[in-house]
């Protein structure tokens, strides 16, 4: 079989396209939460708190970040490096862990920057860049799940 033909199948290295999608949006998660930690890409370093809506520090001087909120991008990052280790996982992965940033934006918008409530220490910028993420992960989740139809699983 010729690379074109695996291409064609949406066949990777071994791996469906939901795979690769999944792979990718979770070391992007991973990176923004490692970036979070390093001073100088995070502005305002020495004001980040544990969480809550006092911890100034910015990642790349626009978002709004906590020691919280870097710890849980890296959680989620790890999840979906080990759940896209097979197409159902990934899958698994985009839909739920969408839906989770759809709620954290949701809950980000309904209390407001400077509410207590706002435990992860979020900005409107991280609210909605995590819908729009949310949005696209499961849209990936769905385009990239391999139909029934085409005899894969």
């Amino acid at each position: 079989m010729s690379s074109a033909a695996s291409h064609a199948t949406g066949v990777h290295f071994g791996r469906q396209d939901i795979q690769i999608a999944g792979i990718g949006v979770a070391l992007l998660v991973a990176l923004v939460g490692v970036l979070g930690f390093i001073p100088g890409i995070t502005t305002q370093y020495a004001q980040m708190q544990f969480l809550g809506p006092d911890s100034h520090a910015m990642l790349l001087g626009l978002f709004q970040v906590s020691m919280l909120l870097n710890l849980m991008q890296l959680g989620i990052g790890t999840a979906g490096w080990f759940l896209s280790r097979t197409a159902s996982g990934a899958r698994a992965f985009l839909y739920g862990f969408g839906a989770l940033y759809v709620l954290i934006s949701a809950y980000g918008l309904g209390v407001g920057e400077e509410s207590a409530a706002n435990f992860l220490s979020v900005n409107l910028l991280d609210n909605w860049t995590h819908l729009v993420l949310g949005i696209l992960m499961m849209t990936a989740g769905w385009m990239f799940w391999p139909s029934q139809t085409d005899g894969r699983k």
